[in-house]
C-alpha cells in the first residue's frame, strides 16, 4: 500500500529553512504540554468542589441545632456507683444509636416498614414522618444491640447512620432503685445518687462508694416485700442504719421501680416516691422513746414513779385511751413497756411544752433531714405549739417526720446519748466523727434496757432473735381519712436495735395499711405485722454483719444481756 505524500507548500522551501522548521515544533509541543496541565488542575479543582458539596450535604449534613443536641456524646464514660464492698451497683455500657439523614433516604415508605420489622418498639407513622421530614438530622432507636445493629447494616438502606453511644446500666434492678435514682436517655442524672453526685460522675474516673451492703439490702427487701403480700398491704418501708457513723447499709421503699426500664412506669408513679425519705407520718408510740427520755433528762421523777393510768385522760374535746387498759397505776417502766398513752401524757404534762420543743429541735424534728439525694421532704410542724400538741406528741400525733428523721434520732438516744447524721457514702473508722450529744450517757443506758424490755416481755415479743440482744419499740398510728382518724386504717412501724448491750445497728421496717389475717386473729397493729418482719430480717443480717452472738460471751439466750437486770429497771408499781 502506498503512504500517502505529505503536502509541502510550494514555497516552503523558499520561504522556511530546516531550522526554523524545527523551532516551531518545539513551540507546538510545549503549548500542547501546558494546555494539558491546565486541563488537569481544571479536572481536579473540579473533582474537589464535587467532593466538598457531598461531603457537606450527605456526609456532614447536621446542622448546628442538631449538632447542640447530640453533643452529650463524650469520650468518658459515666463513672460506676459501688457499695461498701466493691459489688457494682451501676455502671455505663457502650452502645450505638441509629439516626437518619432524611434527605438521603430514596423510599420512605419502604425503609419504615423494613425498620419496624427489626425494631418492633418503633411505630410505623411516627418513623415514616420522621423519614419525610427533609431534615439532615432524625434520631429513630437509641442504644441498640450488636445484634440489632448488625440487622439494620444488612438492610442496605442509604440515609442510616449509627453513633457511638452509652446506656446507663443497673445490675440489680429494683434493689436499689430509691438510693441510685436513674438517668435520661442522654445520661443525665433524674434521682436519687445519680443526680446528687451528677457532676462527680461525669469528670472523676473513680468509682462512687456508698456505705449501702448488697447481701443487707437483699434480705430487707426480701423479708419487706414478703410482708406486705402476706399483710396486702399498700406498701411499706424499711432502713437498717449503723448507729457509731450513721452509715445507712439498706434503704427500701415499696412499692419501687426497675431503673433499667423507667420509661415504662406509666401510671404508676407513686412507685418513685421514697417513703424513706419524702413522706411525713405521725409515728404513733415509736415517740414514747423520745417523750420517757426526755422525762428521764428532766430530772423531775425516777424510772419508778407512777402515774394512774386506770381512766381515759380529757384534754379538750379529746379523749386519750389505751389500747391495752389496765386497772392499777404504772411506773415510767411499764408506761414503756406496756405502751401507755395515758402514762406518756401525763409525763410530759410535768415536763412541759418548752422542754419539749427544745428537746425535739436537738433531735431535728423541725427541719428536712440531711442525706446524699435530693428526694429529701419536710416534716409537718403544728404552727402553734398548745398544750394539746404537747401531749398527743408524747405518743406521737400532731406531728409528722420522715422515717429517717426517726432513724437517726433513735440512733442517737441509744448510742449513748450521741447522734450522727445519717450518710450514704463509706466511712472508714478514722473518719467517724464524734456527733452531737442529746442526752446523757446515763439516759442512754436506760433506754437500751427499756427497750430490751419492750421485746423481752412487751409488744415487741415478735421480734425476739435467738442468740442476740434486740431491743426496740412497735408504733401503730391511725391514718387520716377525710378530716378524721380512721379506726382500723393503720401506719405500722417497728424500730429495732442490736445488740442491746452495745448497739451497732439500727433497723426500722414500716407497713402502710396492713390488713389483719387469720395468723393474727384479725389484728392489725405493729406487734403483729411490722415486728415479726423486723425479727425475721434481723435474724438474716446479723451473722452478715458479724456480730458476735450471746453464748459466744458467756450468756444464754434466755439470759438476755446482764446489765437488764440492774436493780429498779424492773420496778413494778403494782
Amino acid at each position: 500500500m502506498n503512504q500517502p505524500k505529505l503536502y509541502v507548500p510550494e514555497d516552503f522551501y523558499e520561504t522556511t529553512s530546516w531550522k526554523d522548521a524545527k523551532t516551531l515544533q518545539q513551540t507546538l509541543d510545549v503549548a500542547k504540554a501546558r494546555l494539558l496541565v491546565v486541563c488537569c488542575a481544571f479536572f481536579l479543582s473540579l473533582l474537589l468542589v464535587s467532593w466538598r458539596i457531598i461531603d457537606v450535604s450527605l456526609i456532614k449534613g447536621i446542622d448546628d441545632k442538631h449538632r447542640d443536641a447530640c453533643s452529650f456524646h463524650r469520650t468518658t464514660f459515666r463513672g460506676d456507683i459501688v457499695d461498701r464492698n466493691g459489688e457494682l451497683l451501676a455502671t455505663s455500657l457502650v452502645t450505638s444509636s441509629l439516626y437518619a439523614n432524611a434527605k438521603v433516604i430514596i423510599d420512605p415508605k419502604e425503609a419504615a416498614k423494613k425498620l419496624i420489622t427489626l425494631l418492633p418498639e418503633l411505630v410505623y407513622e411516627e418513623t415514616l414522618q420522621k423519614l419525610n421530614s427533609g431534615k439532615t438530622f432524625v434520631w429513630l432507636a437509641r442504644h441498640l444491640t450488636p445484634q440489632k445493629q448488625g440487622g439494620i447494616l444488612r438492610l442496605g438502606i442509604p440515609g442510616l447512620y449509627f453513633r457511638s453511644d452509652e446506656r446507663r446500666v443497673y445490675p440489680h434492678g429494683e434493689l436499689f432503685a430509691h438510693v441510685l435514682g436513674y438517668t435520661d436517655i442522654d445520661n443525665k442524672g433524674l434521682g436519687g445518687v445519680e443526680r446528687k453526685f451528677d457532676p462527680f460522675l461525669l469528670s472523676d474516673d473513680n468509682p462512687l462508694q456508698l456505705s449501702l451492703d448488697v447481701r443487707v439490702q437483699h434480705a430487707l427487701r426480701d423479708e419487706l416485700l414478703a410482708g406486705v403480700q402476706t399483710f396486702h398491704a399498700q406498701g411499706g418501708a424499711g432502713l437498717i442504719m449503723d448507729v457509731r457513723s450513721g452509715e445507712i447499709l439498706a434503704m427500701v421503699s415499696l412499692p419501687d421501680f426497675d431503673p433499667n426500664r423507667v420509661a415504662k412506669i406509666g401510671s404508676q408513679k407513686e412507685a418513685l416516691f421514697n417513703r424513706i425519705t419524702l413522706g411525713a407520718y405521725e409515728m404513733g408510740s415509736s415517740f414514747k422513746i423520745f417523750n420517757t427520755a426526755l422525762f428521764l433528762e428532766s430530772k423531775i421523777a425516777s424510772l419508778s414513779t407512777t402515774f394512774d393510768v386506770t381512766a381515759p385522760l380529757q384534754i379538750g374535746r379529746f379523749k386519750i385511751t389505751d389500747y391495752h387498759p389496765v386497772n392499777y397505776p404504772l411506773t415510767v417502766a411499764e408506761i414503756f413497756t406496756k405502751s401507755s398513752n395515758i402514762g406518756a401524757a401525763k409525763m410530759v404534762m410535768q415536763v412541759g411544752k418548752t422542754r419539749q420543743k427544745i428537746f425535739f429541735k436537738k433531735l431535728g424534728f423541725f427541719v428536712p433531714s440531711s442525706l446524699e439525694i435530693p428526694e429529701i421532704g419536710s416534716p409537718l410542724v403544728p404552727r402553734n405549739w398548745t398544750e394539746a400538741t404537747t401531749i398527743t406528741a408524747s405518743y406521737g400525733y400532731g406531728i409528722s417526720i420522715s422515717p429517717l428523721q426517726l432513724v437517726t434520732a433513735i440512733g442517737g438516744i441509744v448510742n449513748n446519748g450521741m447522734m450522727n447524721k445519717p450518710t450514704l457514702l463509706k466511712k472508714e473508722k478514722s473518719q467517724y466523727d464524734q456527733g452531737i450529744r442529746v442526752v446523757s450517757h446515763e439516759t442512754s443506758e436506760i433506754m437500751r434496757k427499756l427497750l430490751y424490755m419492750v421485746v423481752a416481755e412487751g409488744t415487741g415479743k415478735r421480734a425476739r432473735v435467738k442468740y442476740y440482744e434486740v431491743g426496740g419499740k412497735t408504733g401503730t398510728a391511725n391514718l387520716i381519712s377525710g378530716s378524721s382518724y380512721k379506726k382500723g386504717m393503720n401506719m405500722t412501724s417497728f424500730v429495732g436495735v442490736f445488740p442491746m448491750s452495745r448497739p451497732q445497728y439500727i433497723v426500722l421496717i414500716m407497713v402502710d395499711r396492713p390488713e389483719g389475717t387469720k395468723e393474727t386473729f384479725g389484728f392489725n397493729a405493729a406487734g403483729w405485722n411490722a415486728t415479726p418482719i423486723a425479727g425475721k430480717v434481723i435474724e438474716r443480717i446479723a451473722p452478715l454483719l458479724q456480730v458476735i452472738p450471746v453464748t459466744e460471751r458467756g450468756l444464754e439466750p434466755e439470759e438476755g444481756p446482764q446489765f437488764i437486770h440492774a436493780k429498779g429497771i424492773r420496778g413494778e408499781g403494782h
